[in-house]
Protein backbone atom coordinates (compact mmCIF):
# COMPACT_ATOMS: atom_id res chain seq x y z
CA UNK A 1 0.00 0.00 0.00
CA UNK A 2 1.61 3.43 -1.11
CA UNK A 3 1.20 6.49 0.83
CA UNK A 4 1.46 10.06 -0.76
CA UNK A 5 3.00 12.75 0.93
CA UNK A 6 1.06 15.40 2.15
CA UNK A 7 1.15 18.44 -0.13
CA UNK A 8 3.50 21.12 1.06
CA UNK A 9 1.76 23.68 3.09
CA UNK A 10 1.73 27.23 1.50
CA UNK A 11 2.41 30.41 4.04
CA UNK A 12 -0.83 32.18 5.17
CA UNK A 13 -1.44 35.06 3.47
CA UNK A 14 -0.91 38.49 5.21
CA UNK A 15 -5.01 39.25 6.99
CA UNK A 16 -4.71 43.28 5.81
CA UNK A 17 -2.69 43.26 1.89
CA UNK A 18 -3.30 39.11 1.12
CA UNK A 19 0.56 38.66 0.57
CA UNK A 20 2.20 35.81 1.95
CA UNK A 21 3.74 36.77 5.41
CA UNK A 22 7.57 36.16 5.52
CA UNK A 23 9.91 34.91 8.83
CA UNK A 24 10.95 39.09 8.61
CA UNK A 25 7.85 40.43 8.53
CA UNK A 26 6.68 38.60 11.65
CA UNK A 27 9.72 39.32 13.08
CA UNK A 28 8.99 43.52 12.38
CA UNK A 29 5.57 42.67 13.82
CA UNK A 30 6.80 41.89 17.09
CA UNK A 31 9.00 44.37 17.27
CA UNK A 32 6.44 47.14 16.68
CA UNK A 33 3.70 45.66 18.42
CA UNK A 34 7.00 45.34 21.56
CA UNK A 35 7.09 49.08 21.02
CA UNK A 36 3.83 50.17 21.45
CA UNK A 37 3.14 48.04 24.87
CA UNK A 38 6.38 49.51 25.80
CA UNK A 39 5.54 52.83 25.22
CA UNK A 40 2.29 52.21 27.17
CA UNK A 41 3.78 50.34 30.04
CA UNK A 42 6.20 53.65 30.40
CA UNK A 43 3.41 55.87 30.25
CA UNK A 44 1.75 53.98 33.07
CA UNK A 45 4.52 53.76 35.11
CA UNK A 46 4.94 57.42 34.89
CA UNK A 47 1.67 57.84 35.77
CA UNK A 48 1.81 55.94 38.74
CA UNK A 49 5.14 57.37 39.93
CA UNK A 50 3.37 60.63 40.37
CA UNK A 51 0.29 59.86 41.49
CA UNK A 52 2.13 58.06 44.73
CA UNK A 53 3.98 61.09 45.07
CA UNK A 54 1.26 63.42 44.85
CA UNK A 55 -1.44 61.71 47.24
CA UNK A 56 1.23 61.95 49.98
CA UNK A 57 1.95 65.58 49.15
CA UNK A 58 -1.70 66.76 48.79
CA UNK A 59 -2.96 64.85 51.69
CA UNK A 60 -0.87 66.36 54.42
CA UNK A 61 -1.94 70.36 52.39
CA UNK A 62 -3.56 72.63 54.64
CA UNK A 63 -4.57 74.58 51.73
CA UNK A 64 -6.81 73.66 48.42
CA UNK A 65 -4.50 72.47 46.75
CA UNK A 66 -6.61 73.66 43.22
CA UNK A 67 -7.46 76.93 44.72
CA UNK A 68 -5.00 78.46 46.90
CA UNK A 69 -2.82 81.05 45.60
CA UNK A 70 0.70 80.24 47.83
CA UNK A 71 3.18 78.11 47.63
CA UNK A 72 4.33 77.04 50.55
CA UNK A 73 5.19 73.49 51.37
CA UNK A 74 8.11 73.82 53.76
CA UNK A 75 6.06 75.74 56.36
CA UNK A 76 4.57 74.06 59.41
CA UNK A 77 1.71 73.10 58.31
CA UNK A 78 2.60 73.42 54.30
CA UNK A 79 -0.05 75.68 52.64
CA UNK A 80 0.55 75.10 48.85
CA UNK A 81 -2.26 75.23 45.26
CA UNK A 82 -1.70 75.57 41.94
CA UNK A 83 -4.09 78.08 41.16
CA UNK A 84 -1.38 80.48 40.21
CA UNK A 85 0.88 78.03 38.03
CA UNK A 86 -2.40 76.57 36.21
CA UNK A 87 -3.27 80.15 35.46
CA UNK A 88 0.17 81.21 34.11
CA UNK A 89 0.64 78.05 32.30
CA UNK A 90 -2.84 78.14 30.02
CA UNK A 91 -2.74 81.95 29.53
CA UNK A 92 0.95 81.98 28.20
CA UNK A 93 0.48 78.90 25.91
CA UNK A 94 -3.23 80.49 24.86
CA UNK A 95 -0.85 83.64 24.17
CA UNK A 96 2.03 81.26 22.14
CA UNK A 97 -0.54 79.65 20.28
CA UNK A 98 -2.30 82.51 18.73
CA UNK A 99 0.72 84.60 17.54
CA UNK A 100 2.92 81.11 16.60
CA UNK A 101 -0.19 78.86 14.40
CA UNK A 102 -0.84 81.77 11.92
CA UNK A 103 2.62 82.88 11.57
CA UNK A 104 3.65 79.29 10.87
CA UNK A 105 0.75 78.76 8.48
CA UNK A 106 1.87 81.68 6.23
CA UNK A 107 5.30 80.98 5.90
CA UNK A 108 4.65 77.16 5.22
CA UNK A 109 2.29 78.42 2.97
CA UNK A 110 5.18 80.82 1.42
CA UNK A 111 7.60 78.25 1.32
CA UNK A 112 5.07 75.76 -0.69
CA UNK A 113 3.26 77.91 -2.87
CA UNK A 114 4.80 81.59 -3.63
CA UNK A 115 8.51 81.60 -2.72
CA UNK A 116 11.06 80.45 -5.56
CA UNK A 117 12.66 77.54 -5.36
CA UNK A 118 15.83 79.22 -4.63
CA UNK A 119 14.38 81.59 -2.11
CA UNK A 120 12.37 78.99 -0.33
CA UNK A 121 15.80 76.32 -0.08
CA UNK A 122 17.11 78.71 2.32
CA UNK A 123 13.91 79.80 4.40
CA UNK A 124 13.65 76.50 5.10
CA UNK A 125 17.25 75.48 6.18
CA UNK A 126 16.98 78.07 8.55
CA UNK A 127 13.56 77.49 10.26
CA UNK A 128 14.86 73.47 10.62
CA UNK A 129 17.57 75.74 12.78
CA UNK A 130 15.45 77.54 14.48
CA UNK A 131 14.12 74.18 15.60
CA UNK A 132 17.51 72.69 17.31
CA UNK A 133 18.22 75.94 19.43
CA UNK A 134 18.14 75.38 22.91
CA UNK A 135 15.84 76.20 25.41
CA UNK A 136 18.26 78.66 27.43
CA UNK A 137 19.30 80.44 24.24
CA UNK A 138 15.83 81.06 24.06
CA UNK A 139 15.96 82.39 27.70
CA UNK A 140 18.67 84.39 27.23
CA UNK A 141 18.09 85.95 24.44
CA UNK A 142 14.28 86.64 25.89
CA UNK A 143 15.91 88.27 29.26
CA UNK A 144 18.62 90.39 27.19
CA UNK A 145 16.91 91.65 24.21
CA UNK A 146 12.74 90.74 24.06
CA UNK A 147 12.14 91.86 27.74
CA UNK A 148 13.86 95.79 27.30
CA UNK A 149 12.32 95.64 23.34
CA UNK A 150 9.31 94.80 24.75
CA UNK A 151 8.59 97.74 26.91
CA UNK A 152 7.36 99.97 24.44
CA UNK A 153 4.89 97.63 23.40
CA UNK A 154 3.41 97.47 26.51
CA UNK A 155 3.09 101.04 27.05
CA UNK A 156 1.41 101.09 23.35
CA UNK A 157 -1.09 98.12 24.09
CA UNK A 158 -1.62 99.65 27.87
CA UNK A 159 -2.62 103.10 25.93
CA UNK A 160 -4.90 101.71 23.22
CA UNK A 161 -6.02 98.61 24.44
CA UNK A 162 -6.01 98.92 28.57
CA UNK A 163 -9.89 99.55 28.49
CA UNK A 164 -9.79 95.49 27.94
CA UNK A 165 -8.32 94.90 31.36
CA UNK A 166 -6.48 92.39 29.57
CA UNK A 167 -3.84 95.10 28.26
CA UNK A 168 -4.53 97.22 31.43
CA UNK A 169 -0.63 97.79 32.83
CA UNK A 170 -1.07 98.47 36.35
CA UNK A 171 2.38 100.01 37.24
CA UNK A 172 4.05 101.41 33.42
CA UNK A 173 7.55 101.28 35.01
CA UNK A 174 7.90 98.42 35.56
CA UNK A 175 9.79 96.28 33.33
CA UNK A 176 8.61 93.67 30.76
CA UNK A 177 8.64 90.16 32.72
CA UNK A 178 5.10 89.04 32.39
CA UNK A 179 3.24 86.39 30.72
CA UNK A 180 2.50 88.56 27.89
CA UNK A 181 6.60 87.84 27.44
CA UNK A 182 6.46 84.49 28.16
CA UNK A 183 3.52 84.59 25.20
CA UNK A 184 5.30 85.90 22.67
CA UNK A 185 8.48 83.59 23.66
CA UNK A 186 7.16 80.79 23.29
CA UNK A 187 5.68 81.39 19.92
CA UNK A 188 8.83 82.36 18.79
CA UNK A 189 10.09 78.67 20.73
CA UNK A 190 7.22 76.64 19.05
CA UNK A 191 7.40 78.23 15.54
CA UNK A 192 9.96 76.07 13.81
CA UNK A 193 8.43 73.19 15.34
CA UNK A 194 4.72 74.03 13.57
CA UNK A 195 6.13 75.36 10.33
CA UNK A 196 8.14 72.27 9.78
CA UNK A 197 5.34 69.95 10.28
CA UNK A 198 2.90 71.89 8.23
CA UNK A 199 5.26 72.75 5.57
CA UNK A 200 5.23 68.53 4.81
CA UNK A 201 1.83 68.48 5.41
CA UNK A 202 1.37 70.71 2.91
CA UNK A 203 3.74 68.95 0.62
CA UNK A 204 1.86 65.99 0.64
CA UNK A 205 -1.43 67.07 -1.18
CA UNK A 206 -1.30 65.81 -4.40
CA UNK A 207 -0.87 68.08 -7.20
CA UNK A 208 -3.55 66.64 -9.67
CA UNK A 209 -5.91 68.27 -7.06
CA UNK A 210 -3.92 71.56 -7.42
CA UNK A 211 -3.98 71.42 -10.97
CA UNK A 212 -7.50 70.15 -11.55
CA UNK A 213 -8.57 73.80 -9.64
CA UNK A 214 -6.28 75.91 -11.69
CA UNK A 215 -8.11 74.22 -14.78
CA UNK A 216 -10.54 75.24 -13.74
CA UNK A 217 -9.40 78.86 -13.26
CA UNK A 218 -9.42 79.28 -9.58
CA UNK A 219 -6.74 81.51 -8.29
CA UNK A 220 -3.52 80.33 -6.45
CA UNK A 221 -5.77 82.02 -3.25
CA UNK A 222 -8.55 79.71 -4.20
CA UNK A 223 -6.40 76.55 -4.75
CA UNK A 224 -4.99 77.01 -1.50
CA UNK A 225 -8.63 77.82 0.15
CA UNK A 226 -10.22 75.16 -1.42
CA UNK A 227 -7.59 72.14 -2.02
CA UNK A 228 -4.86 72.40 0.11
CA UNK A 229 -6.20 73.63 3.31
CA UNK A 230 -9.07 71.16 3.29
CA UNK A 231 -6.27 68.05 2.56
CA UNK A 232 -4.26 69.29 5.20
CA UNK A 233 -6.58 70.43 7.75
CA UNK A 234 -5.84 67.50 10.43
CA UNK A 235 -1.75 67.60 9.49
CA UNK A 236 -2.22 71.32 10.93
CA UNK A 237 -3.71 70.37 14.37
CA UNK A 238 -1.85 67.60 14.41
CA UNK A 239 1.10 70.50 14.27
CA UNK A 240 -0.49 72.98 16.64
CA UNK A 241 -1.16 70.07 19.28
CA UNK A 242 2.65 69.13 18.95
CA UNK A 243 3.74 72.92 19.26
CA UNK A 244 1.34 73.31 21.99
CA UNK A 245 3.26 70.58 24.15
CA UNK A 246 6.39 72.31 24.21
CA UNK A 247 4.80 75.50 25.53
CA UNK A 248 2.99 74.20 27.91
CA UNK A 249 6.20 72.33 29.53
CA UNK A 250 8.86 74.71 28.33
CA UNK A 251 10.96 75.03 31.39
CA UNK A 252 14.35 77.30 31.43
CA UNK A 253 13.07 79.81 29.24
CA UNK A 254 10.30 80.81 30.91
CA UNK A 255 11.68 80.60 34.63
CA UNK A 256 14.60 82.91 32.42
CA UNK A 257 12.04 85.82 31.72
CA UNK A 258 9.12 85.58 33.78
CA UNK A 259 9.70 87.44 36.94
CA UNK A 260 7.75 85.31 39.46
CA UNK A 261 5.12 86.00 41.94
CA UNK A 262 2.27 84.34 43.72
CA UNK A 263 -0.31 86.11 42.31
CA UNK A 264 -3.29 85.99 39.68
CA UNK A 265 -3.90 88.76 37.69
CA UNK A 266 -6.03 89.44 34.47
CA UNK A 267 -3.56 92.47 33.40
CA UNK A 268 -1.66 90.29 31.16
CA UNK A 269 1.23 92.63 31.05
CA UNK A 270 1.79 92.97 34.98
CA UNK A 271 4.60 91.11 35.96
CA UNK A 272 2.95 88.36 38.22
CA UNK A 273 2.13 85.00 38.12
CA UNK A 274 4.18 81.67 37.62
CA UNK A 275 3.98 78.63 35.29
CA UNK A 276 4.04 74.44 36.76
CA UNK A 277 7.28 74.18 34.44
CA UNK A 278 9.25 77.68 35.43
CA UNK A 279 7.88 77.06 39.38
CA UNK A 280 9.35 73.34 39.80
CA UNK A 281 12.79 74.09 38.18
CA UNK A 282 13.26 77.27 40.47
CA UNK A 283 11.79 75.67 43.78
CA UNK A 284 13.02 71.85 43.35
CA UNK A 285 17.06 72.75 44.14
CA UNK A 286 16.06 74.49 47.29
CA UNK A 287 13.24 71.90 48.17
CA UNK A 288 12.96 68.77 50.83
CA UNK A 289 11.26 65.68 50.34
CA UNK A 290 7.76 67.15 50.98
CA UNK A 291 8.30 70.07 49.04
CA UNK A 292 9.71 67.43 46.45
CA UNK A 293 6.78 65.48 46.26
CA UNK A 294 4.26 68.55 46.36
CA UNK A 295 6.50 69.93 43.45
CA UNK A 296 5.79 66.09 40.98
CA UNK A 297 1.98 67.11 42.47
CA UNK A 298 1.97 69.73 40.21
CA UNK A 299 3.96 68.13 37.70
CA UNK A 300 0.89 65.72 37.39
CA UNK A 301 -1.67 68.46 36.75
CA UNK A 302 0.48 69.60 34.08
CA UNK A 303 1.23 65.64 32.66
CA UNK A 304 -2.95 65.54 33.14
CA UNK A 305 -3.33 68.72 31.25
CA UNK A 306 -1.04 67.69 28.25
CA UNK A 307 -2.87 64.21 28.09
CA UNK A 308 -6.40 65.90 27.81
CA UNK A 309 -4.86 68.56 25.32
CA UNK A 310 -3.85 65.63 23.05
CA UNK A 311 -7.04 63.44 23.23
CA UNK A 312 -9.01 66.52 22.59
CA UNK A 313 -6.90 67.28 19.41
CA UNK A 314 -7.64 63.40 18.44
CA UNK A 315 -10.83 63.96 18.61
CA UNK A 316 -11.13 67.21 16.81
CA UNK A 317 -9.29 65.46 13.80
CA UNK A 318 -11.05 62.30 14.05
CA UNK A 319 -14.33 64.64 13.33
CA UNK A 320 -12.52 66.50 10.88
CA UNK A 321 -11.04 64.05 8.75
CA UNK A 322 -13.82 62.96 6.96
CA UNK A 323 -14.01 66.58 5.55
CA UNK A 324 -10.78 66.68 4.84
CA UNK A 325 -9.29 65.78 1.69
CA UNK A 326 -7.44 63.10 3.29
CA UNK A 327 -9.95 60.37 2.05
CA UNK A 328 -10.15 61.42 -1.71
Amino acid sequence: MTTTAPPPTKPEPHRATGQVSRPGDRIFAGLARGSGILLLVVMAAIAVFLTTRAVHAISKDHGNFLTTFEWTPSLNPPVFGIAVLAYGTIISSIIAMLIAVPISLGIALFITHYAPRRLGGPIAFVIDLLAAVPSIIYGLWGALFLVPHLRGLNLWLDDYLGWTVVFDKQDPNSAARSLFTVGVLLAVMVLPIITNVTREVINQVPKMHEEAALALGATRWEVIRLSVLPFARSGIISASMLGLGRALGETMAVATVLSASPELSAHILDPVGGTFSQNIVSKFGEADDFGRDALIASGLVLFLITLLVNGAARIIIQRRKEYSGANA
